[in-house]
């Protein structure tokens, strides 16, 4: 078959991905002309065409900036807890309920875990708010009512880190398991039923069936999470961060939003962008290339 007559046979099919094709090079690619202005001295009047080149001055401005260093030793460091407590959530949350037999308590389940994920970042600060603050939070107020003393949870920094980790838990992980619930949905009941002849047990069957079959899924999903190490959602840091832990809370998209939207100073703000994008890409490749080294297994 031609190739005339295989774009005639299948038009629909091309005429589907054109959707999808046009979103990225709109959204994705189109955006690339404005990353010139970190190397210009921007003038929202003249536009980027019209600013002067200055090379990589900003560059040079923007490394030497202790705030810089601060925002990005933070944006490691909460990506890095991310990753330690929030990534394996969803594997054993998945898990668990692959395990359930009673159908109904499983869609019942699900449906709670999903939820959070849709509910938007300012409520959930309120939430937040609502349940930890220091005067009129929830919980405080049932410790203070016991005779215990109130935990500052979100103006002290260390406590301030766990409330934001394990919000970002209760948020994200039902929503993760989706993938994992997919990848075991493929898995043969054969191996489960003669693992039960040779005597296994529950937990030997998840160590040597379950967890070995969504291994190239938990690979996947790791190396496009360290791909992320640099950065970070503006929304939850903002939202649940303060002044009194600014130290912990400030990443660089609170940075970028402070020195860009408030300060007015684009060419810095570009420069920021522009050193997460390639930060993280060095990032994902790196992983991929240990994962297929190590494993065997990557994405690229």
């Amino acid at each position: 078959m031609s190739k005339a007559s295989y774009l005639r046979r299948y038009w629909q099919l091309y005429a589907l991905l054109a959707l999808p094709i046009a979103y990225f090079v709109i959204f994705r690619y189109g955006p690339m002309y404005g990353v010139q202005i970190a190397f210009k001295d921007f003038n929202l009047f003249q536009g980027i065409g019209g600013s002067a080149w200055i090379g990589f001055d900003a560059f040079r401005e923007v490394f030497g900036m202790r705030e810089f260093y601060t925002t990005l030793r933070n944006t490691f460091m909460l990506n890095f807890l991310d990753l330690i407590v929030s990534f394996p959530a969803p594997i054993i949350l998945a898990i668990m309920l692959y395990e359930i037999r009673s159908v109904w308590f499983k869609k019942i389940s699900q449906t709670l875990l999903y939820i959070p994920h849709f509910i938007s970042w300012v409520i959930i600060g309120g939430i937040v708010y609502q349940l930890f603050g220091n005067q009129s939070g929830m919980v405080n107020e049932v410790l203070v009512g016991l005779g215990l003393d109130p935990v500052p949870f979100l103006t002290e920094k260390n406590p301030w880190l766990i409330t934001y980790l394990f919000t970002g838990v209760w948020q994200s992980a039902g929503w993760g398991t989706i993938l994992y619930l997919a990848a075991l949905t493929g898995v043969n009941r054969e191996l489960f039923e003669a693992a039960e002849v040779d005597g296994a047990t529950r937990l030997k069957k998840i160590r040597y069936i379950t967890l070995p079959s969504i291994k190239p899924t938990i690979i996947t999903l790791l190396i496009l999470n360290l791909g992320k190490m640099v950065s970070i959602g503006f929304d939850r840091p903002y939202v649940i961060g303060n002044t009194t832990v600014r130290e912990y809370s400030d990443v660089l998209s609170t940075f970028v939003y402070r020195i860009g939207l408030e300060s007015g100073q684009y060419t810095q703000a570009t420069v920021i962008g522009l050193f997460q994008a390639v930060v993280g890409l060095v990032f994902i490749l790196g992983s991929n290339y240990i994962s297929k080294k190590t494993t065997g297994d990557g994405i690229i």
